[in-house]
C-alpha cells in the first residue's frame, strides 16, 4: 500500500522560511501627544500675546484656546501619520527569512543549574 504525503507545503520548500514584508511605520501615539504639546504651544502664543481685554484674563484665554488647538493639533498629526503610513506600506520590501538553529547553548544565570 503506497503513502500518500498530506503536507500542504512543497517538499522543496523548508518550513523554517518565510516570507515577510519590511517597513518602517510611525508609531501614532508620539504623533498625537506631538500635535497636542504642539498645539497648546500655539494656544500659548494666542493668549499671552494679544493686548490686555478686561474682560478676559490671559489664563482664560489660554485654557480656552488650549482646548481648540490641542485637540487640532492631535487631529493634524494623526492625518499626518496616516499619511506617512500609507506611503510606508508603497516602500515596502519583501524579505525571506530563514530560522538558524543555535550553535552555542545560552550562558548566564537563568540556565547555571541553580548554581
Amino acid at each position: 500500500m503506497a503513502s500518500e504525503d498530506t503536507n500542504p507545503t512543497p517538499s522543496n520548500a523548508s518550513p523554517a522560511r518565510r516570507d515577510v514584508t519590511v517597513r518602517r511605520a510611525p508609531k501614532f501615539v508620539p504623533f498625537m501627544i506631538l500635535g497636542a504639546i504642539v498645539g497648546a504651544i500655539v494656544a500659548a502664543i494666542i493668549a499671552f500675546s494679544r493686548p490686555a481685554d478686561p474682560e478676559f484674563d490671559a489664563p482664560t484665554v489660554f485654557g480656552f484656546f488650549l482646548v481648540a488647538c490641542a485637540g487640532g493639533g492631535v487631529i493634524l498629526f494623526s492625518i499626518l501619520a496616516l499619511i506617512l503610513d500609507r506611503v510606508s506600506v508603497k516602500r515596502a520590501e519583501r524579505a525571506v527569512v530563514e530560522a538558524v538553529p543555535d550553535s552555542v547553548p545560552d550562558e548566564g544565570p537563568e540556565h547555571d543549574g541553580g548554581r
